[in-house]
């Protein structure tokens, strides 16, 4: 068993290395890889100097062998898969799941408890799970697909891409691509794409720019988005505002002994309403009006999912 568990790491093992591992000579090494093969594990054997064995693909996925750590990362990911937004996705990951934490022992449960309590779900859209198959396969092969993508006013048009790699950031996948039309970099939405259309031209893989495709995207989404400077009355002392804002404060006026004026550094309405809600204190928004009217669509968001 502990021979398998070592084999199912994806990687061709030495016998003599086999052997250190387990604290056994070559022959038993040899001896044990024949009973594994006798129970329907495919373990196939190279010659030579470089050579070794492997546990090949078979007809059928023989059983996981995961010590403690490996079970924690596994069940927690695939809670982690059962929020994320890939349409379709989310059942088989509870099936999963399911299977994994009727066989995990109580002080491992315990753990996965602890890690995924800390996480909340939040909303997002869904994204096509054949869409993004389609993508990352065009990615490995350097194939050029088209697509239609929907601006963020739902105007479609069509694009000819090259994709370079998928991104996921913000719990949305996003797109990498080189634009041929627009012979430039591009950053596509995930959930906006569909029908995408392979069209059997390969070209010679593209450089992106400091080749980081997640710094990419997060440089983009960050030219994008708006950002404000914002000032509210927080209804609470100045040092202790200090103390819950931390790093990146802003500036701090005291009005009196239990309120205090907060002038933020330039942020989105998003990242500065986080903030605010996060302070747990009564608080006032005298300005930007954008942070005013987003405050005021997730109140009326908040209020219609508890039932106000």
């Amino acid at each position: 068993m502990r021979l398998l568990s070592l084999l199912q790491t994806p990687r061709e093992w030495p016998g003599s290395e086999l052997a250190q591992r387990l604290g056994v000579s070559q022959r038993t090494v040899r001896r044990d890889v024949e009973r594994l093969r006798e129970l329907g594990y495919p373990v196939e054997a190279t010659m030579g100097a470089g050579g070794g064995y492997r546990l090949a693909a078979g007809a059928a996925m023989p059983p996981l062998l995961l010590d403690d750590e490996e079970a924690v990362a596994i069940a927690v990911g695939l809670r982690t898969t059962a929020r994320q937004p890939v349409a379709g996705i989310a059942d088989a990951s509870v099936r999963a799941l399911a299977k994994v934490q009727q066989v995990l022992p109580a002080r491992l449960r315990q753990r996965v408890g602890v890690l995924t309590t800390a996480t909340a779900p939040t909303e997002a859209a869904l994204v096509d799970p054949e869409q993004l198959t389609a993508l990352a396969a065009a990615a490995a092969t350097n194939e050029r697909v088209n697509f239609d993508y929907r601006d963020q006013d739902g105007v479609a048009s069509q694009r000819l891409v090259e994709p370079h790699r998928l991104v996921m950031t913000g719990r949305r996948w996003y797109l990498v691509a080189y634009d041929n039309e627009r012979h430039d970099w591009r950053t596509f939405r995930a959930d906006r794409i569909e029908s995408t259309k392979p069209t059997g031209v390969r070209v010679p893989p593209r450089a992106l720019p400091d080749d980081d495709a997640a710094a990419f995207v997060t440089s983009q989404l960050h030219d994008l988005a708006p950002v404000y400077a914002a000032v509210a009355t927080l209804r609470l002392p100045a040092p202790q505002a200090a103390a819950r804002l931390g790093d990146a404060a802003g500036r701090l006026e005291p009005l009196d002994a239990f309120a205090c004026r907060w002038i933020s550094p330039a942020d989105t309405v998003d990242w500065l309403a986080f903030r605010l809600a996060s302070l747990g204190c009564e608080f006032t928004v005298h300005e930007p009006v954008e942070l005013v009217d987003h405050l005021r669509r997730v109140g009326a968001r908040i209020a219609r999912a508890t039932g106000g």
